[in-house]
């Protein structure tokens, strides 16, 4: 090969390397996934960024995260967001003792999502897997565990209840910031405990309970099937146990104010309804209702629902008695709550139907006549400081 020759073989190689180098890297995902790049149109690079990033073994839960979505995330979430979100999803799952049983779809839909609803998009994956792992490293099941975070989660954040939070929706960190959060802001916080130690975990709740008490949101966990518990409010007996069992019980599937939802990421043909933004139907969800509505069994009891308010009309614990008129005279006691437990939720006495009662708190007495068994009935006190 002449002089020439090899210096042109060169300059066609050095061209043709230069050519191979800056070809893009081809795109591995799916059609849905592309279709969702477009609509991130210019934070599209960052979604790009955050799919080629992706270990191998984790490319399937960064686009199935990319490919549900909402369209608001899909042009303002940054790579190193998604990427880190990722890696903590898979490596925590990798660490628990119940993360290789758990399947890919319920993984994917209630474990590596960064979001309940329509809540901010805090980073707090990594802050809670840091917290709530040393609390269930001891847990075999993710009941177990649930029930761990349930009853030391909030106490180490020390979050509460409280109707004077700034917003129903609240982040993590800003129920954290204040200290106070919603029943929905509350059940935020458990799931996000629970999915950063691979506990599959998801909001539910109703518009409004059918007696038309007012609404509320809890939280589903998976073991081997779905139980759920009221976020900070642990039943020492276990999941599948709370206050508004009863109400749940009387949900009515077919009428979409009284229906009982679960949230979803992957998208759904139904929405999940949030009463602190009813026109916002961007957040997918599941009509759950059969798994709570149940036939209302017949009982012989009354049950008496008290509520104590202070001047301020603020709701205060003390000690509450009923007297039952009948021919034992028998005594029933408890305990007021106050506003670190739900608004809807009330002392509950169980009376006998059709008699006559005096109820006393602090000093001030009243005389009630309980109704038909089966029925219920609100009674407020307002007592003195």
């Amino acid at each position: 090969m002449t002089s020439r020759a090899i210096i042109v073989a060169f300059a066609v190689a050095v061209v043709s390397s230069h050519s191979i180098a800056a070809e893009p890297q081809a795109a591995w995902w799916s059609a849905e996934v592309e279709q969702a790049l477009q609509r991130a149109k210019d934070n599209r690079p960052e979604l790009e960024k955050a799919l080629n990033g992706a270990p191998i073994d984790q490319r399937k839960g960064m686009a199935f995260l990319i490919e549900n979505m909402p369209d608001p995330d899909l042009r303002s979430l940054k790579a190193d967001f998604l990427l880190s979100n990722v890696e903590l999803a898979y490596k925590a799952r990798k660490e628990v003792p119940w993360g290789k049983d758990i399947p890919d779809e319920i993984f994917l839909n209630d474990v590596l999502p960064y979001a309940n609803v329509d809540e901010r998009r805090d980073a707090w994956r990594k802050e809670f897997y840091e917290l709530c792992m040393p609390i269930v490293k001891d847990c075999k099941t993710p009941a177990e565990a649930t029930q761990k975070l349930n009853g030391e989660l909030f106490k180490k954040l020390k979050v509460g209840y409280s109707t004077q939070r700034k917003a129903a929706n609240q982040s993590p960190k800003e129920s954290i910031e204040s200290g106070k959060a919603s029943c929905t802001g509350l059940s935020i916080v458990l799931s996000d405990g629970c999915r950063a130690v691979c506990i599959p975990a998801r909001l539910v709740g109703t518009p409004l309970w059918a007696d038309k008490r007012g609404n509320h949101t809890w939280v589903e966990i998976w073991d081997k099937e779905w139980h759920f518990t009221g976020a900070c409010e642990p039943d020492p007996s276990g999941l599948d146990r709370g206050w508004f069992v009863g109400s749940a019980a009387q949900a009515k599937k077919d009428v979409p104010e009284h229906a009982i939802y679960a949230a979803s990421f992957k998208k759904t043909k139904q929405y999940f309804p949030m009463v602190w933004a009813a026109s916002n139907k961007n957040v997918p969800g599941e009509n759950v209702t059969d798994r709570y509505a149940k036939p209302v069994a017949k009982t012989d009891i009354f049950k008496l629902q008290v509520k104590v308010v202070n001047a301020a009309n603020k709701r205060v614990a003390v000690k509450v008695s009923v007297t039952a008129a009948d021919a034992a005279k028998k005594q029933y006691d408890g305990t007021s709550l106050d506003e670190t437990a739900d608004t809807n939720n009330f002392l509950t006495i169980d009376l006998p139907p059709n008699t006559e009662c005096t109820v006393e708190v602090g000093g001030v007495t009243k005389t009630v006549k309980t109704g038909a068994a089966g029925e219920k009935r609100l009674i407020e006190f307002q007592v003195k400081p």
